[in-house]
């Protein structure tokens, strides 16, 4: 059985991430989708908490009607320093044979540790990426249409939207502090 690991932050989960996890679950049967830095919330890059990411995720993945067999999803905190992460992120996971990412540290470290690491396929950037999501929700955009209706709805129930705009304005009514 060939497993892949996925790491992401997943502030929010969008339809970019859903489409590199179906050609992801092309090339591997089983995959572990590690959301990192879960000790962080309520701040502008990380507005939202770990349990609501796994949420979108898990939610998002029912909607897409991805075989809940093929995937896990897992929590991991950052690492006190970038040399031991590998190592917290394995602790955590079971076996993996491939990484997929983007992102040049996270691919560096895991090539350091040995691993076969992959590009993740993108799905178009200029639409789908978390920034430019929070961003939308910051002006008051059209954002929905950039996530799977599950986090749309998830985002709407928790009023994810002011949260948002509470945590990168600092005048905003939700971030007030005495």
């Amino acid at each position: 059985m060939k497993r892949g690991l996925f790491v992401g932050r997943f502030q929010p989960f969008h339809l970019g991430h859903l489409y590199a996890v179906k050609k992801i679950l092309g090339e591997v049967d089983e995959l572990i989708i590690v959301v990192g830095s879960t000790q962080k919330s309520h701040e502008p890059d990380n507005p939202f908490t770990a349990g609501e990411r796994i949420l979108m995720l898990r939610s998002s993945l029912t909607e897409a009607e991805i075989d809940p067999r093929r995937y896990m999803v897992i929590p991991v905190p950052d690492a006190l320093m970038h040399s031991t992460w590998v190592a917290q992120v394995t602790s955590y996971t079971p076996p993996f044979d491939t990484v997929y990412t983007n992102e040049a540290l996270t691919r560096r470290l895991f090539q350091e540790a040995d691993y076969e690491v992959k590009p993740v396929s993108l799905y178009k950037r200029e639409d789908y990426w978390a920034t430019g999501v929070r961003s939308r929700m910051l002006s008051d955009g059209k954002w929905e249409k950039l996530v799977p209706r599950a986090v749309a709805k998830i985002i709407m129930d928790i009023d994810g939207v002011n949260r948002v705009k509470g945590v990168m304005n600092k005048d905003h009514p939700n971030n007030s502090r005495s």
